[in-house]
C-alpha cells in the first residue's frame, strides 16, 4: 500500500533530520568530548544506513526529495508518486526538527541564534563561503549522490551493498562541504531546522531546495546516459 511507503518515509527523514541534525545541535561541540566535524559527518551517513536495511524494502528509502526528483529524472521512479514523497519526506525533518527542539532547549544557554544546525551560506556559512560556492558545492555533493545512490542500486551490483555505499558517500560529502554550507543535498533536513530558527535560515532556504534538486536532476539524467541499463534496479533495494 502506498500509504506504508509515505508512513516509512515519513519515519526515515524524522530518524535522519533528528539524529544527524542532533548530533550537530546536541554532541558537536559537548565540552571535553564532543564529537566533531567527523562525528557528525557520521552520524548523518549511519543515519542513512540504518533507515536504508529498515525501510529500504518498503519505500526504497528515499528520505530526500532531491532523491525522489532524481530517480524520477533517471527513469527509476514514477513521476506521479514524487508530491506525496516530498510530502512526507518534508513532513518527517519537521517532525524530527520540532523533537531536537524540544530536547536542545531543555539545555541551559540554549540559544536558536546559533543555528539549530541550519543551512546557510555568507555570514551563515560555517567557514563564511559565498552563495555561488554554496551553490555550486550544493548542486555537485548531490549530483554525486545521486549517481552513486544508482549505481550502487542496479541490478548488476551485489545485493544488500547499497546501503553502505550510500551512507559512506553521504559521510563523505558532509565531511567536505560541512565548512561550507553546514551540508543539505536534501531540501527535507533543510527545511526543518529552519522552520524553528526563521529570519535568515528562511529567506536562505531557497538555495537549499533549487541546487540539491538541480544536482539530483543531473546526477539521475549522467547515470541514465552512462549505463547501459540505467533503470536495473533490484525489487527492495534501498534507493538513499
Amino acid at each position: 500500500m502506498n500509504g506504508k511507503k509515505y508512513a516509512a518515509e515519513l519515519i526515515g527523514t524524522f530518524w535522519l533530520t533528528f539524529a544527524g541534525c542532533g548530533s550537530a545541535v546536541i554532541a558537536a561541540a559537548f565540552p571535553q568530548v564532543g564529537i566533531g566535524l567527523v562525528g557528525v559527518s557520521l552520524a548523518f551517513g549511519l543515519s542513512v544506513v540504518t533507515m536504508a536495511y529498515a525501510i529500504g524494502h518498503i519505500s526504497g528509502c528515499h528520505l530526500n526529495p532531491a532523491v525522489t526528483v532524481g530517480l524520477a529524472a533517471s527513469g527509476r521512479f514514477p513521476a506521479g508518486q514524487i508530491l506525496p514523497y516530498v510530502i512526507a519526506q518534508v513532513v518527517g525533518a519537521i517532525a524530527g526538527a520540532a523533537v531536537l527542539y524540544v530536547i536542545a532547549s531543555g539545555a541551559a544557554g540554549f540559544d536558536l541564534a546559533k543555528g539549530f544546525a541550519s543551512n546557510g551560506f555568507g555570514d551563515h556559512s560555517p567557514g563564511k563561503y559565498s552563495m555561488v560556492a554554496g551553490f555550486i558545492m550544493e548542486v555537485v555533493m548531490t549530483m554525486m549522490f545521486l549517481f552513486i545512490i544508482m549505481g550502487s542500486t542496479h541490478g548488476k551490483v551485489p545485493a544488500g551493498f547499497a546501503p553502505l555505499a550510500i551512507g559512506l558517500a553521504l559521510v563523505m560529502i558532509h565531511l567536505v562541504s560541512i565548512p561550507v554550507t553546514n551540508t543539505s543535498v536534501n531540501p527535507a533536513r533543510s527545511t526543518g531546522p529552519a522552520l524553528f530558527v526563521g529570519g535568515w535560515a528562511l529567506q536562505q532556504l531557497w538555495l537549499f531546495w533549487v541546487a540539491p534538486l538541480v544536482g539530483g536532476v543531473l546526477g539521475g539524467a549522467i547515470y541514465r546516459w552512462l549505463s547501459d541499463e540505467p533503470a536495473g534496479v533490484v525489487e527492495g533495494k534501498a534507493a538513499s
